[in-house]
């Protein structure tokens, strides 16, 4: 009885729109209330012990490490920095937003972070050049996904903590899918904008401009290799990446370019507090659910039944795709990877899947779930800033999705995509 009460508490907690962490701390209860084996001191123990953990400690860093970059003059300077490099093509505007998003995913570790700080910078910029503004949110929704996939990642750093996996491992993997994925949607934009007409930027810069805004966009573009260069140099742990991100976005933003001002340090820290704790209730509420179902056998009767319909690797991996892109529609992307993880990481294994390539589908695939309604918090963030109803940048966003789709089927099914950079550091 206990299975099906704890799956329908769920659903109709998110039916009655129940915030995803209290959602979840609430079928937990019940399942516990009705297992005669455990009582609710399990609901406070796990929910203490999710979060006790060195590698979880990454999460809330990188959380305010985005806050600082946003704030800090980084994403400008990186918008400016792309704009030189790539405004001028045809589709150039699109162009630097995508490239924008990447640069900047590879500092801030969340999607909506990057749609936040790009998004509201390029948006208006596009309009104003002659761009569809449903089209420019969807393409900047889309490449905002990037965040999570480009390292460093949040979701990466809870795969790695609920399945056991090298950590460093996931961020150095996520690097060629996420540009990738990238590349197919500067290729995507450059055809829908060739047919629509949409030019690149008609200034032209001289050798002086161009020296200038890259030279003072070079504290921006360094942090990347700082971060992933002490990870894989050995000289620091992912967790303490996380923290040296904190301490450069502050001298950065407040000594370097001195876009943060000290009255500025109270809000910045109060959001990165806000949107951490929000995470952390959701971590140990999916925590406690998790154990729940596997206390109940859950994740072994799954694997058996998905192994007794077929044996085929291409089909089970398939399956899995497809579950995940449903779940990536509906449930948040933590509270998946925590859940679904354990669940789902013994069936690939079984067909020879690595837990790194693993958890790099399965980041790919909630990725997409960022723009996919109903729960898609980055067109949310989108519509915000276009003042657009997410109806039609859901509909603008239908080809950028196709193609990102496409792209998960080629780094599913070709595992050295992934796995090719974490070879050669072994």
């Amino acid at each position: 009885m206990v299975t099906p009460l704890l799956f329908t508490t769920l659903v109709l907690c998110l039916f009655l729109t129940v915030p995803i962490g209290v959602a979840l701390g609430l079928a937990a209860l019940v399942g516990i209330l009705m297992s005669p084996t455990m009582d609710l001191t399990f609901l406070a123990r796990t929910l203490v012990t999710a979060s006790d953990s060195f590698p979880i400690m990454a999460v809330p860093f990188f959380i305010l490490a985005g806050e600082l970059m946003s704030r800090g003059g980084i994403s400008i300077r990186l918008l400016s920095f792309a704009r030189v490099l790539f405004g001028k093509y045809t589709g150039g505007f699109g162009f630097v937003a995508i490239a924008a998003c990447m640069f900047f995913s590879a500092l801030s570790g969340s999607g909506p972070a990057t749609v936040a700080a790009i998004g509201s910078l390029m948006i208006p910029s596009m309009a104003e050049n002659g761009y569809d503004k449903s089209y420019s949110s969807a393409l900047v929704a889309c490449a905002g996904s990037l965040g999570v996939i480009i390292p460093p990642s949040i979701p990466m750093v809870v795969y790695g903590v609920a399945v056991g996996a090298s950590i460093g491992a996931l961020f150095i993997a996520g690097i060629f899918p996420g540009i990738l994925i990238g590349v197919a949607l500067i290729i995507l934009n450059y055809f829908i904008s060739r047919k629509a007409g949409y030019r690149g930027d008609p200034h032209v810069y001289t050798t002086r401009e161009r020296f200038s805004i890259l030279w003072d966009a070079k504290w921006a573009a360094f942090m990347p290799f700082i971060i992933l260069g002490g990870i894989y140099g050995g000289i620091f742990t992912p967790t303490e990446a996380a923290a040296v991100a904190v301490a450069y976005g502050l001298l950065v933003g407040m000594f370097v370019y001195r876009d943060i001002k000290l009255k500025d340090l109270f809000g910045i820290f109060s959001g990165a507090a806000l949107t951490t704790a929000t995470i952390m209730i959701i971590l140990g509420a999916a925590s406690a659910f998790g154990r729940i179902l596997t206390l109940e056998q859950i994740p072994v009767r799954l694997s058996n039944w998905i192994l007794s319909l077929t044996n085929s690797k291409i089909l089970i991996l398939l399956i899995i795709n497809i579950l995940l892109l449903f779940v990536g529609c509906i449930m948040e992307t933590l509270s998946a990877i925590l859940i679904l993880a354990p669940i789902l990481l013994p069936i690939a294994e079984s067909i020879g899947v690595d837990r790194v390539h693993f958890g790099i589908i399965m980041v790919v695939n909630l990725a997409i779930g960022f723009v996919t309604p109903p729960v898609g918090v980055n067109l949310f963030v989108a519509c915000g800033i276009a003042k657009l109803p997410i109806e039609r940048i859901a509909k603008a966003a239908l080809k950028p999705l196709a193609v990102m789709i496409l792209v998960l089927m080629f780094i599913t099914y070709i595992p050295e995509i992934s796995l090719f950079l974490p070879g050669l550091m072994k």
